[in-house]
């Protein structure tokens, strides 16, 4: 059973992502980053051009196998098979097919954007319906 955590009133949710990212990766931790083809460019281009001492080494679900292989961070388009299951950061409007496989799920969810937090209220009640208990981290104006 997973644990799932909502970070909410996050000020820039693609640097939170990349942040989380930066995170997961010192932790050795496998970490997917599934969202939209336009939310995933843009978090790719980010972690591309993060600081030297904070650089997120990345790859694309659908890379070679090699590459798959040696990276802990994988961006993944919704249904996107990814071979880890450790850890799962959504970005995108629903929750994500096998969620329930992996051992942790991290929903971010905006401070401004009342779109976005209705769409998260929608996941947190189907993560509810499931029988998971999601955890709110308020973040404000907390970094990660």
């Amino acid at each position: 059973m997973p644990d799932i955590a909502f970070h909410t009133q996050v000020p820039d949710r693609l640097a939170h992502a990349c942040r989380v990212a930066r995170k997961a990766l010192r932790a050795q931790r496998h970490l997917a980053i599934v969202g939209s083809a336009e939310v995933l460019d843009r978090v790719d281009t980010m972690l591309w051009n993060m600081a030297p001492q904070d650089f997120v080494a990345h790859c694309r679900a659908d890379s070679p196998e090699h590459v798959l292989q040696a990276s802990h961070i994988v961006l993944a388009l919704p249904g996107q098979a990814v071979a880890s299951r450790d850890m799962l950061l959504n970005l995108g409007d629903d929750v994500p097919e096998a969620w329930g496989e992996y051992a942790q799920v991290v929903e971010v969810v905006s401070a401004d954007d009342e779109h976005d937090k209705q769409l998260a209220r929608q996941r947190w009640r189907r993560y509810r319906e499931c029988g998971h208990e999601p955890v709110t981290h308020d973040l404000g104006q907390k970094t990660v």
